[in-house]
C-alpha cells in the first residue's frame, strides 16, 4: 500500500524552487570551456596530456610522444596543436623540436566550470 505524504505550506512565503542566479557561466566562458572539452573529447589527446604531465620535468618533446600513442609525428603534432589552441598545453620550439607542457590552471578551470 503506498504511503501518502502530507503537503506542506510554505511558512515564510518562499517558493519551492529558486531561480537560476549568480554562478551561471557566461556565453564567452561557455564557448571557451566547450573548446577545452572538445579538445579533451579525443582519447589520444587525453593520453598525450597524461604523457606530458607524467614526464620527469613536466614537459615532453614531440619526438618522445609519437611512439607511446602509436601515431606519426605529423598526426601527433596535429593533436598537440588542438591542445595548444584550447589552452591546455604550451609549445616551445627548441631548434628542430617542439616541447610541450600541460597548463594545469586550464585543466583546473575546466573541472570547476560546471560546478555550482
Amino acid at each position: 500500500m503506498p504511503t501518502h505524504l502530507p503537503l506542506l505550506a510554505p511558512t515564510d512565503g518562499a517558493v519551492c524552487c529558486g531561480t537560476v542566479t549568480g554562478s551561471v557561466i557566461s556565453v564567452a566562458d561557455a564557448e571557451r570551456t566547450a573548446r577545452v572539452f572538445k579538445a579533451l573529447g579525443d582519447p589520444t589527446r587525453v593520453r598525450l596530456l597524461s604523457l606530458i604531465a607524467a614526464s620527469d620535468d613536466g614537459e615532453a618533446c614531440i619526438c618522445d610522444l609519437t611512439e607511446p600513442v602509436g601515431l606519426s609525428q605529423p598526426t601527433v603534432s596535429h593533436h598537440m596543436k588542438q591542445l595548444v589552441d584550447a589552452g591546455l598545453a604550451t609549445r616551445e620550439q627548441r631548434g628542430r623540436w617542439a616541447y610541450y607542457r600541460v597548463v594545469t590552471d586550464a585543466l583546473d578551470a575546466a573541472s570547476q566550470a560546471l560546478r555550482p
